[in-house]
């Protein structure tokens, strides 16, 4: 069991990233034992010509769930940093909110492989497919 809650995860997310992340507005859905959903409403902060979301926000996005899936396999919050990440994008993604859902896919002893599902509320209409990996220190 991860032993991180959903309040713990706001929490260190409220009082551990930085400004310009915190002012995306992203709150913690569901963090249980190797998966988290993060949810960002969309702004004019995280939109460019045409509506759609641009991509930065997106990867931020997936960064920062990767983050607390990490934590929730682990059982605690470490320093980690990412060391790669993968993204598709597949569909112009717009609307009033996205969602970031991160499985991880395995835990290593220093490297944690990830796998995103970043879409607009309904899972199987994927907007964007991100993988990554990060290395805990």
């Amino acid at each position: 069991m991860s032993g991180i809650t959903k309040e713990q995860a706001q929490n260190h997310f409220d009082n551990n990233f930085n400004s310009w992340i915190q002012e995306m507005g992203l709150t913690i859905e569901e963090i249980r034992p190797d998966f988290v959903s993060m949810r960002m409403p969309v702004s004019e902060k995280v939109i460019r010509t045409g509506g759609m979301i641009c991509g930065q926000a997106i990867m931020a996005l997936g960064d920062t769930a990767m983050v607390f899936a990490v934590a929730a396999s682990v059982g605690r919050f470490v320093p980690m940093t990412t060391v790669n990440m993968q993204t598709s994008f597949l569909r112009a993604a717009m609307g009033d909110e996205m969602f970031c859902d991160v499985r991880i896919v395995k835990r290593g002893k220093r490297l944690v492989y990830g796998d995103m599902n970043l879409h607009m509320g309904d899972p199987e209409v994927t907007a964007a497919h991100a993988t990554t990996s990060v290395m805990l220190l």
